[in-house]
């Protein structure tokens, strides 16, 4: 199932609502917060939380991607795990993460977890089975 909510149209609706978290509606959007004015910036992979494909909503405007995703907070499990550069076992290891680590999700494939550890530090990825939900947060 997704997140879209059905029902009422209009632009004080919710659009999507997340657990734990006030629902978005268009209008919670400030305006041309999405108004690209040049071209999009290039970003160092290993900072900011952007690929080809996705980036983390708060750099829609700064870059162009087909979609953007609001984060899911979870933590590192309690024995921790490796950041590593690329969604494979033998990538480079970007930082040593220890349990309970906050860890900003944005995308899920194939085992692996794409995020950004908290809210500035090293994007990378980790084998899913490394991260569990923030109760904190849900």
């Amino acid at each position: 199932m997704d997140n879209l909510l059905h029902g009422a149209s209009g632009a004080n609706r919710p659009v999507f609502q997340f657990s734990g978290q006030q629902p978005l509606t268009v209008t919670a959007i400030p305006e041309g917060q999405y108004g690209l004015n040049g071209p999009a910036e290039k970003l160092d992979a290993a900072h900011w939380p952007v690929r080809g494909d996705l980036a983390h909503i708060r750099l829609a405007g700064r870059c162009f991607v087909p979609h953007y995703a609001v984060p899911m907070p979870r933590k590192v499990v309690a024995a921790g795990a490796n950041l590593l550069a690329a969604n494979k076992a033998d990538a480079e290891v970007r930082e040593a993460l220890a349990g309970g680590t906050m860890f900003n999700l944005l995308d899920v494939t194939g085992g692996w977890a794409w995020g950004q550890v908290g809210e500035d530090g090293f994007v990378g990825y980790l084998p899913v089975e490394a991260l569990e939900a923030d109760e904190r947060r849900s």
